[in-house]
């Protein structure tokens, strides 16, 4: 009876121990930083996405991220982009596996991808995909989506808010309902939680000040921060009230983060960078968030856990 109750718990050791990640097994990649469309944006004429076309800037994607297991080569993309295909061939060529996505909301540039994982392209076999209730009701719904859902190329995985989802060996991932434009889904960002590394990422929300949280706070519980940086200032689109469109400017999230600790203010990265947003290339603006000790990223940067 000993033997077996000493082999009992050698066993769960063992298993308890795999489960658990180890410093370093898990890592984030960025695949993407700019806003919905990418850079340059359709139809756009201004000298921003001109620069592009005359060879001076180089291409951004649609804002995306992945999670990395380097044990297991396991990836899960966070946001499904028009930009996908790029991106899964990045993870591709780094020899990850794609295991599921997780979406924020129904706004082209986050989730229209899934449509390449369709018959008419890689046809895909219950590919996860996670969801929060009215997302997934919106794409259960709405062709084409909800053929992916009928024809099984997806299997989408219901979220609910601050409740983490356990992917293998310990990560935490947990969704954070934010204030954003839910015409057809709620929103929401991420908390991913690993044994020594916390990072958040909030591509896409209203004004701070109407979030039920303090961001300087949650920056303090986390090593990273990936935050909306849409427009870097009111009148960066003439003709247009931009306090109709709801996006906090770069400026006014460092005005708001401006008296925190310099270790604090280094771990906020923007992230979403419309075409016009200036900071999105070498500009002033661009010095200017550096200056004042925050973080832009960049496509192919990485952060571990």
């Amino acid at each position: 009876m000993k033997l077996k109750i000493l082999i009992h718990i050698l066993v769960l050791t063992i298993c308890c121990s795999y489960s658990m990640s180890k410093p370093d097994e898990w890592e984030i990649i960025i695949l993407g930083i700019a806003q919905d469309a990418g850079y340059p944006q359709a139809g756009c004429k201004k000298s921003c996405c001109k620069a592009y076309w005359d060879g001076t800037n180089k291409r951004q994607h649609a804002t995306c991220l992945a999670l990395l297991n380097r044990s297991t080569k396991q990836a899960w993309l966070f946001e499904a982009t028009p930009d996908i295909k790029y991106q899964m061939h990045a993870l591709d060529t780094l020899g990850y596996e794609l295991s599921g996505i997780f979406l924020t909301h129904a706004h082209v540039g986050h989730y229209a991808g899934l449509i390449h994982l369709g018959r008419e392209v890689m046809g895909t076999q219950d590919m996860p995909v996670f969801a929060m209730p009215k997302m997934k009701a919106f794409l259960e719904t709405n062709g084409p989506w909800s053929q992916l859902v009928s024809l099984n190329n997806i299997s989408i995985k219901e979220l609910k808010n601050e409740s983490p989802v356990l992917l293998n060996r310990g990560m935490k991932v947990t969704p954070w309902l934010v204030p954003h434009r839910d015409e057809y889904s709620e929103t929401v960002g991420y908390e991913m939680e690993g044994i020594d590394q916390t990072i958040l990422f909030i591509p896409d929300i209203n004004k701070w000040e109407t979030w039920n949280k303090d961001l300087a706070k949650e920056i303090k519980n986390v090593d990273y921060a990936l935050l909306d940086a849409s427009f870097f200032a009111d009148g960066e689109l003439p003709g247009r009230d931009m306090s109709k469109i709801p996006h906090p400017f770069t400026t006014e999230t460092m005005n708001l983060l401006k008296d925190l600790p310099a270790k604090e203010k280094s771990k906020v990265h923007f992230i979403h960078f419309n075409h016009t947003n200036p900071a999105l290339f070498e500009s002033p603006e661009r010095n200017q968030v550096f200056d004042r000790g925050f973080n832009i990223v960049h496509e192919g940067q990485m952060f571990k856990f």
